[in-house]
């Protein structure tokens, strides 16, 4: 009897771990490859990496929150743009800028909600003062510092962060253990499955990466904080620069290596993202939006992914948010 116990318990937990990360088998991505037609599955994260990292990866509480508002409704500024080109990248169109193709990592800390405004905010800052600003801004500080925004590495809304952005502003921050600028991410990159989520850390109010920068006047800010309906999406873009963007995951995503990203049939939902949207195009007939993820550069197209653009795919076309920054 004891046996016997013994052995279903071996049986529960095999299942259990098969089924934990039965995704990321390289059984299912060939599977995978065989249903998929318009792009390409590939190993991206160890077949054994755990299900509540793969999850924690997830923290954007923005997909299609824009039911609610605020739309920008209308921008005079559009009216300098004379056509929509049918391919559109950000980081070909702002070279100066080289945030806009910084690929970031957000570690073990569900800050995609984090990464996906800020980085946005300072391409188009960048982009505003035609690349006198070219930095990054810090995720540190928006991720533990912005308690209006949601729960730090548990996530957050995209929305409010642009609103935290208008109201309270936010200082310079690069890449972890980089030194660079007020409050750089403290957040290491995830490299061994034996390190705990990330605890959400204690917002600090003081300089600690370039410590000769002043608190108080490193704040840069925006005029404003909206969602966009999906036929401003692109005039937004060619005006102000990228934009953040959530959608929902499926757990076939996390394969992606190339092509336009389409659902496929029989994946399952595990949660809301973030990311910041560069660009547009056509690939194979096929309409996409070209983004950039916070995952490191071995995830996917070198830390780039395309979805099908103009159907909503994942409720992509319907969670996307912006703001316009404040110049001096």
């Amino acid at each position: 009897m004891a046996r016997l116990l013994m052995l279903s318990s071996v049986i529960l937990l095999s299942a259990y771990l098969t089924e934990q990360v039965h995704f990321l088998q390289p059984e299912y991505i060939n599977k995978l490859n065989e249903e998929i037609s318009t792009w390409e599955a590939g190993e991206n994260f160890p077949p054994d990496t755990p299900i509540e990292y793969l999850k924690g990866l997830l923290g954007s509480h923005g997909v299609e929150a824009a039911a609610k508002g605020p739309f920008k409704t209308q921008d005079s500024n559009y009216n300098s743009l004379f056509h929509i080109p049918e391919n559109f990248d950000a980081r070909k169109k702002w070279k100066r800028c080289k945030t806009i193709g910084m690929i970031l990592d957000q570690g073990n800390c569900g800050s995609c909600w984090a990464m996906g405004t800020s980085s946005a905010f300072s391409d188009r800052l960048c982009i505003a003062t035609d690349g006198e600003f070219n930095e990054l801004l810090s995720a540190e500080e928006l991720t533990f510092c912005c308690f209006q925004c949601g729960y730090g590495c548990w996530g957050g809304y995209p929305i409010r962060a642009w609103e935290y952005f208008r109201t309270n502003g936010l200082v310079t921050g690069g890449s972890y253990d980089s030194q660079q600028g007020c409050l750089p991410y403290y957040v290491p990159p995830y490299l061994d499955e034996d390190v705990p989520t990330e605890m959400n850390h204690r917002c600090v109010e003081k300089c600690y990466g370039n410590t000769t920068i002043d608190f108080k006047e490193d704040h840069r800010y925006t005029s404003d904080a909206y969602f966009l309906k999906p036929d401003s999406i692109q005039e937004d873009v060619l005006v102000y620069g990228p934009v953040e963007a959530s959608f929902k995951v499926y757990d076939d995503f996390y394969n992606y290596k190339s092509g336009v990203y389409i659902k496929s049939e029989n994946a399952s939902f595990l949660g809301g993202h973030a990311v910041k949207l560069i660009g547009w195009g056509v690939e194979n007939e096929t309409p996409y939006w070209l983004l950039v993820n916070s995952w490191n550069e071995n995830w996917g197209d070198q830390g780039t992914f395309k979805i099908r653009r103009g159907t909503n795919e994942c409720g992509i076309d319907k969670s996307m948010t912006a703001g316009v920054p404040v110049i001096d």
